[in-house]
């Protein structure tokens, strides 16, 4: 998709565009032929605001000097109402959850006149419901004479939107069938070849020793406004506590107060009967928390250094990463290649850029990583977030594993079936509160989805 969208030059091979061959040089080129691509890590900038993101690099102008502001909301509103995506021009880009990102991201696509769509993991942050208006957006922009390649590791979904579907595995193309040909499990062997793998944890680990406990915690914004308000809950160990919420009700606040990224207006959190409340990050981290972050991208890696030195990040104070007060290389060089064995990561070597990583073998880095140290607790922000069937089914092994060797595991996920499946207890946060505990054992996604938007908070 990237040599296809003028971020890389191939090697071999030829693109016909409407049945013309083309050679793109700059995502430039590929926008001038009517080509768009809204990508899995989101290319915004945070400190603009909404209108100026999607503007950026195609200004309107008037008399051609100055920046028509007017005429760029006119068109943005026009667009947004269109295709139901709820665009607010003027909001600051940093303010924004996922779910809005994305919706910021197609509207600068559709804002350049694309005829070609090319939208990665689309769906990795909705909610069903969401997923739908979503599928709706994409038949219309198809009946309208637009063509769209829609990535995901979703199979259902893919079997529901799609015309065509082509299978890649390892940068080949395996097949190429008909939706109405084949079933999620046999488009799963064609990916890796093996059945779809499933989150389903049956057995029981859950200890009656709390790791982690939430008492009365209330985040505010700088104006003042709750974003977490009154939360309370408590992990044990062996057990995996979900939340489940739609982008932006506050989950991403609540994990960065637990990790002391974010300061709290009131409550107490307990680590191992400690209180941890006016700890630095650095120090709970020592303490042992692990942390998956939501976007690997902004928090989890240094793309352009190697893998050894992040496998360094978050635990530059412990073994095997430093020998008294100096980094260690040998040793976070050795840890680097038992992480790479044990968690499957695909690479030439360790002195491989992360950047150069697929998604999925980036993440299982940052896995095998916060898993070393033997962590007390684990927040894990969406683990498995655009990451491929076989990736997705090694980190919910590891997963496993942990919990069953006692690790206390806080699971936020916009994968509804990943945290029914992986979750021993459920919690549904909305508006910053919790709002409802949902027994995994019995609840649909459809009606976690419900609770979720408010819509069933009975469930």
């Amino acid at each position: 998709m990237k040599i296809l969208y003028g971020m890389q030059r191939p090697d071999e091979g030829e693109i016909r565009v409407n049945g013309s061959p083309v050679a793109f040089h700059t995502p430039a080129d590929a926008i001038a032929a009517g080509i768009g691509m809204v990508h899995q890590h989101f290319m915004l900038a945070d400190n603009l605001t909404v209108l100026e993101n999607v503007v950026l690099g195609s200004e309107p102008r008037r008399a051609g000097i100055a920046l028509d502001i007017a005429a760029a909301r006119k068109k943005i509103k026009e667009i947004s109402d269109a295709y139901g995506l709820g665009v607010r021009p003027d909001v600051p880009v940093e303010e924004l959850g996922v779910g809005d990102r994305q919706r910021v991201e197609i509207l600068k696509v559709l804002y350049r006149g694309a005829r070609i769509l090319i939208l990665d993991e689309p769906t990795a942050v909705l909610v069903p419901h969401e997923v739908e208006e979503l599928f709706d957006n994409l038949r219309g922009l198809v009946r309208e004479g637009l063509t769209i390649l829609f990535i995901s590791h979703k199979l259902d979904e893919v079997l529901r939107v799609a015309d065509e579907i082509t299978v890649i595995r390892r940068g080949t193309t395996v097949a190429t069938v008909n939706p109405k040909d084949v079933t999620s499990r046999k488009l799963a062997e064609l990916m890796v070849g093996s059945e779809l793998p499933s989150p389903e944890t049956r057995e029981s680990t859950v200890t009656d020793v709390v790791a982690l406990s939430v008492r009365d915690l209330t985040v505010r914004t700088a104006d003042g406004r709750p974003v977490v308000e009154n939360v309370s809950f408590d992990i044990r160990k062996g057990e995996v506590l979900g939340i489940a919420g739609v982008e932006g009700n506050g989950q991403a606040e609540l994990v960065e107060a637990i990790m002391g990224m974010r300061p709290c207006e009131v409550g107490t959190l307990t680590l191992g009967g400690v209180d941890i409340s006016r700890w630095s990050t650095l120090k709970r981290r020592a303490g042992g928390i692990g942390y998956i972050p939501e976007d690997r991208h902004r928090h989890g890696l240094l793309l352009e250094s190697p893998l050894w030195e992040n496998r360094i990040l978050g635990h530059q104070t412990r073994r095997p990463n430093v020998k008294g007060p100096w980094i260690d290389r040998a040793g976070a060089r050795a840890d680097t290649r038992r992480i790479v064995e044990e968690y499957d990561v695909r690479t030439p070597g360790i002195d491989v850029d992360a950047a150069a990583l697929s998604g999925g073998n980036q993440q299982k880095l940052i896995v095998g990583r916060e898993m070393s140290g033997d962590p007390v607790l684990l927040i894990a922000s969406h683990p498995t977030r655009g990451v491929d069937v076989g990736a997705q089914a090694a980190i919910w092994d590891h997963l496993r594993t942990a919990r069953a060797a006692g690790l206390a595991v806080l699971l936020i996920s916009a994968d509804l079936d990943e945290l029914i499946g992986l979750s021993d207890t459920l919690k549904v946060i909305l508006r910053g509160r919790i709002v409802a505990d949902v027994d995994p054992a019995n609840v649909t996604p459809e009606q976690l989805g419900s609770a979720m938007t408010g819509a069933g908070e009975g469930v």
